[in-house]
C-alpha cells in the first residue's frame, strides 16, 4: 500500500529534517479525508507527522486546482472514476465509446501494465497511461503528466480512471469536476456501508453488473438507501454493460452536467 496516504507510515528524512514518505508524488488527502484519516490511525497522531501530511495536502490541493484550470481553459469536463478492482470502470468506458455523443480521452491508473489504456486506444479513444508502481491511487501531479498527453481541444470530456481501491482514491483531489463511484453486485450489499468517505466523495453512484442480481444475495434497495444516508441526494444509476440503455443514461448524466456548467 502507499506510503503517503496513511496506509503506511514507512518514511525517509527531508533535507529540513521532517520525516516525508518515500514516493516523491506530493500525494495529498482533502482536507475532511485527511482529518477522518488522522483520527482513526493512532500511529499518525503525532504532530511531526501531521505537519507533513498538511504540506502534502496543500501542495496537492495547489497542483490539483491548477489540473482544474487547465481543463476549464479548454472547456473540457473533467470526471475522476474511482472503484474497487473488477468493478467495471473499463468496461463502461468501452461501452460509452460506442455511443456517446460527446468526444472524450481517459487518464489510466493502475500499478503495473497498459492493458487498460490499450482497450481504450483500441476503441479510438485517446488514452494515457500512468503506471503507479506501488502507490494505491492518483494524485493531482500523476495528473497532470497526463494532461500534457491528451488532445484537449478535441475532446469534451476527460476521464481519470483511477486506481482500483474503495479507500485512498476518495481522499486526492486529482482536479477533476465531478466523481463517479461505481459499486459492483458482486462485490455485496455491504461496502457503501464500509467505505463511506469513498461514496461520501460520489457525486454519481453507479451500480454495476445489475445483470448478475439474480445469482447473489444482494439488497439493492438497501445500498441506495445508504448511498443517500451517506450523502443526501446522491444521484444513483443501475449499469448492466449489456444494456445500451443503461449505458445511455450515464451519458444522459454527463451530457446534463456539461450544460449545466454552460
Amino acid at each position: 500500500m502507499c506510503a503517503d496516504c496513511g496506509c503506511s507510515i514507512t518514511g525517509t528524512t527531508l533535507g529540513d529534517g521532517e520525516t516525508h514518505h518515500h514516493h516523491d508524488h506530493n500525494h495529498s488527502h482533502e482536507h475532511q479525508a485527511a482529518h477522518e484519516t488522522l483520527h482513526h490511525n493512532p500511529q499518525l497522531n503525532d504532530t511531526k507527522t501531521i505537519s507533513v501530511i498538511t504540506k502534502i495536502l496543500d501542495k496537492n490541493n495547489h497542483e490539483a486546482g491548477h489540473n482544474r484550470a487547465h481543463f476549464d481553459s479548454h472547456n473540457v469536463l473533467s470526471i475522476n472514476l474511482m472503484s474497487s478492482p473488477g468493478s467495471g470502470k473499463t468496461t463502461l468506458l468501452e461501452n460509452m465509446a460506442d455511443i456517446a455523443q460527446f468526444k472524450f480521452g481517459v487518464i489510466e491508473g493502475d500499478l503495473e501494465t497498459s492493458r487498460d489504456a490499450d482497450r481504450i486506444k483500441s476503441k479510438g479513444i485517446p488514452a494515457y497511461q500512468i503506471q503507479t508502481g506501488s502507490a494505491c491511487h492518483l494524485d493531482a501531479f500523476m495528473v497532470h503528466k497526463g494532461l500534457h498527453d491528451m488532445p484537449l481541444n478535441e475532446i469534451d470530456v476527460c476521464f481519470v480512471e483511477n486506481v482500483g481501491n474503495l479507500v485512498c482514491p476518495a481522499s486526492y483531489d486529482v482536479g477533476s469536476h465531478l466523481n463517479i463511484v461505481l459499486v459492483s453486485i458482486p462485490e455485496g450489499s455491504d461496502k457503501i456501508e464500509k467505505y463511506p468517505v469513498m461514496f461520501r466523495q460520489a457525486d454519481l453512484i453507479l451500480i454495476t453488473k445489475t445483470d448478475l442480481i439474480e445469482y447473489f444475495d444482494y439488497d439493492l434497495e438497501h445500498e441506495k438507501k445508504e448511498a443517500r444516508k451517506i450523502k443526501p441526494g446522491v444521484d444513483i444509476l443501475e449499469v448492466n454493460s449489456k444494456d445500451k440503455d443503461s449505458i445511455q443514461r450515464v451519458i444522459d448524466w454527463i451530457e446534463f452536467k456539461r450544460k449545466m456548467r454552460g
